[in-house]
């Protein structure tokens, strides 16, 4: 019995996943969808001067998606970038604790953007090529951290490599107190409308 709202995908249609994050390989799972390969996209994530965090994460979905999709022609190619956005500052990946504890820092008892940037190549000999980009935002709002909530959290080690600092899907979650829009897209793929596209793109005939 197939479970309602599952994404079907026929034995000859193909899913290339341009991204290294486990993350959205689960969410992916979520919706019954597993990549045919997983091929991270090696591509300069520097922002450009001036550019506004909206444009930049949908730039980086579609340059990774690009990147990859020349090595498979015959497939379809998926993409994306989160991006954590106090008003027009983008946030770093934290790859240290410094960068993450100013991250939590800024976050601490304010609003801020969560965009995610998506990006699907379709097959050459299907639509020429075509490339579909949208971005989807949310907002978040972090409760007041105090020191021993930065301590902790940077303890647990959770922030290595996410884009603010933080992961929501962990023990971040108990420092959101307001979240809009799409919670998987926070975490870092939109499922409503990733699910939308290759529902599209991907389902088998019935």
């Amino acid at each position: 019995m197939t479970a309602p709202n599952t994404t079907l995908l026929s034995d000859d249609m193909q899913l290339v996943l341009a991204s290294a994050s486990p993350r959205r390989l689960e969410l992916l799972a979520q919706i019954g969808v597993t990549p045919s390969k997983v091929v991270p996209a090696d591509i300069d994530e520097t922002p450009r001067s001036g550019e506004l965090p909206r444009l930049y994460g949908e730039r980086m979905a579609l340059e990774k998606a690009a990147a990859v999709a020349p090595q498979y022609p015959t497939a379809l190619v998926l993409a994306a970038d989160t991006v954590v956005a106090c008003g027009r500052r983008i946030l770093p990946k934290a790859e240290d604790e410094a960068t993450a504890r100013a991250c939590l820092a800024l976050l601490s008892g304010r609003r801020h953007r969560v965009i995610t940037g998506i990006s699907l190549i379709l097959p050459h000999d299907s639509a020429g090529g075509k490339q579909l980009t949208k971005s989807v935002t949310s907002t978040v709002a972090f409760k007041r951290l105090s020191t021993a909530d930065i301590d902790a959290y940077i303890a647990s080690g959770e922030w290595h490599g996410k884009a603010g600092g933080y992961a929501v899907q962990g023990f971040a979650a108990t420092f959101v107190r307001f979240l809009s829009g799409s919670y998987s897209g926070v975490v870092g793929l939109p499922l409503f409308e990733v699910g939308g596209w290759l529902n599209t793109h991907l389902k088998a005939p019935s």
